[in-house]
């Protein structure tokens, strides 16, 4: 804080009209969730334009007109529903990445972004967008990746632009736009064919855990927001997919040799009821995962979520499915609870070894 300096005496104000000021009745640079103006109004909803927002004007046919982080964006159908059986709207789908921002955007910056839009909701037709759209506003960043122009969600404003084009799901590359060919991970995609779901995933990633253990490598657990569980092994380091692919198939085919009764690491359909798919051909150059703390375009908005080990292991031991099931609210209030659980997987670095 600044030092108060004297700086003379006004001569517009009459001495009886001088009142002492209130400290704390004026607005807050930066507070809120959002840094718009929700430190001035305690009593705004946490999701309401006027808390998220810097600026915002009511337009005609319930547009918006907002400003944040110095970008002035227009948004539109605030009030459209997403999610039928929910009635979350896409109102709730801009606050929610508004809000979420400061966890997510480590994981996206500088990763090619397909876009997965819903612009009639979650029961209607959806597409995906590589390229990124011509209409976009001047400051969002983009890439150039073969005959590609990706969108880069680098800040706030940019993610706020996604909601409002309706995009649900985010899903990024797990290499850097710098070098397409050189992926910062490795991922497992658990993926439970009926009637197994997550709890059996979660006994899958256990057994992943220990594998990796032994290996001496850290590994970390998200929800894929759907049905499944994945999970992720930091690299940060100079490798290609050449040797994370071949590695990632050699792990999933040791454990479909341990666990065959539960575990297949094959596509093919007639394998996959009851057991659960660990789908290592997600480490590939030309393919993306869903990003964490995205939104899934289910029944409800639920998201995909990082957990901790004693989450995954608390969920397999009471076979409750709920416990690894998380809405945005609820993402938002474990985030301010916990911070970012998967913080690691952007900067820890690790080697593979040979199996």
């Amino acid at each position: 804080m600044r030092a108060a300096s004297f700086k003379g005496l006004r001569e517009d104000v009459a001495p009886d009209d001088v009142r002492r000021e209130v400290a704390g009745a004026g607005p807050q640079a930066g507070a809120g969730e959002g840094g718009g103006s929700e430190a001035s109004d305690p009593g705004l909803p946490p999701d309401s334009p006027e808390a998220l927002f810097d600026e915002v004007e009511r337009l005609p046919e319930g547009a918006l007109a907002v400003t944040t982080e110095g970008r002035r964006l227009k948004l539109t159908n605030w009030d459209k529903v997403l999610f039928p059986q929910s009635g979350f709207t896409k109102g709730d789908l801009i606050a929610y990445y508004a809000r979420i921002a400061e966890a997510v955007l480590p994981h996206l910056h500088d990763r090619p972004l397909t876009l997965k839009r819903y612009p009639n909701g979650v029961d209607s037709q959806y597409f995906y967008e590589k390229q990124s759209p011509s209409h976009r506003p001047e400051w969002v960043q983009t890439v150039r990746i073969g005959s590609i122009e990706y969108t880069l969600a680098q800040d706030r404003p940019t993610l706020v632009w996604l909601g409002n084009l309706a995009d649900i799901e985010l899903h990024t590359s797990l290499s850097l736009a710098q070098d397409p060919a050189q992926p910062t991970m490795l991922v497992f995609d658990l993926d439970p064919g009926t009637p197994a779901g997550i709890v059996e995933c979660c006994e899958v990633g256990l057994v992943l855990r220990g594998l990796f253990e032994q290996l001496r490598l850290q590994s970390f657990a998200k929800t894929s927001g759907s049905k499944g569980l994945q999970v992720y092994v930091p690299l940060n380091a100079h490798m290609d997919y050449r040797q994370t692919k071949p590695f990632a198939r050699r792990v999933a085919e040791l454990l479909e040799q341990r666990m065959p009764d539960l575990v297949v690491s094959r596509m093919t359909k007639r394998l996959r009821p009851g057991k659960v798919l660990v789908d290592w051909s997600q480490n590939d150059e030309h393919k993306t995962t869903v990003t964490v703390y995205s939104v899934r375009a289910r029944e409800a908005p639920t998201v995909s979520t990082p957990v901790s080990w004693e989450e995954v292991a608390r969920c397999h031991q009471s076979g409750d499915e709920g416990l690894l099931t998380f809405d945005t609210e609820q993402v938002i209030a474990r985030v301010r609870a916990e911070g970012d659980l998967f913080a690691p997987v952007v900067s820890l670095a690790q080697e593979l070894p040979g199996l």
